[in-house]
């Protein structure tokens, strides 16, 4: 663990992992609910989490990498839901790089249960854990233009859900109407990060 800091206010702490990094969040989150941390903003990343809002990140900058930091704790409540069309362009693609036929994809991917590491790329979008290494594919070499909105896709180790049309060039395995992002809504994203997730198969 190494802990930087950043400006007159802010701390990027760096981690070896993404479990580490969410275990860390899960932590300063914690410390910031019992009041031992004053903190305005904590934000994590593939492997970093950002604080931000401190009166002194020197500091917390020599005393953090001391902390025990306690495995990633379950998230209270239900995981939410999110019906899928498993009928995406590259099905076929990830069944081929998993070495199982193109009707396993489904399965395998419901019967994961996911947990939100960080947001970011566009609002609402959710870098989802959970599916066993082995299943990792890399990004398409030739990005498309134009993804749609809904598309659930992976990339690497996550699965992630378009919450808008744009560029992207993660494999795309299905489509949901369910809505990720709607500025009416309190809060306005559907997911945040620590949020558990499970895919629900529905027909096409």
């Amino acid at each position: 663990m190494r802990a930087l800091p950043v400006g007159e206010h802010a701390l990027l702490v760096e981690v070896a992992s993404g479990e580490a990094a969410q275990a860390l969040h899960a932590e300063l989150l914690r410390r910031r609910a019992e009041g031992s941390l004053s903190v305005r903003e904590i934000v994590p990343a593939a492997r970093t989490v950002l604080l931000d809002g401190l009166d002194d990140p020197v500091r917390l900058a020599s005393r953090i990498p001391a902390w025990d930091i306690p495995p990633l704790p379950a998230r209270a409540g239900g995981a939410i839901e999110i019906p899928v069309r498993y009928d995406g362009p590259d099905l076929a693609d990830v069944a081929a790089r998993w070495g199982v036929p193109e009707h396993e994809v489904p399965a395998i991917h419901t019967a994961a249960e996911f947990r939100v590491a960080f947001c970011g790329f566009a609002p609402g979008f959710g870098y989802l854990t959970g599916l066993p290494s082995r299943y990792d594919v890399p990004r398409r070499a030739t990005p498309r233009t134009s993804v749609p909105a809904g598309s659930v896709a992976l990339a690497g180790p996550y699965t992630g859900v378009y919450p808008r049309a744009s560029p992207g060039g993660w494999q795309l395995i299905g489509t949901t109407d369910a809505v990720l992002w709607d500025h009416t809504r309190v809060p306005a994203a559907l997911l945040a990060p620590g949020t558990r997730v499970r895919f629900v198969a529905v027909e096409c």
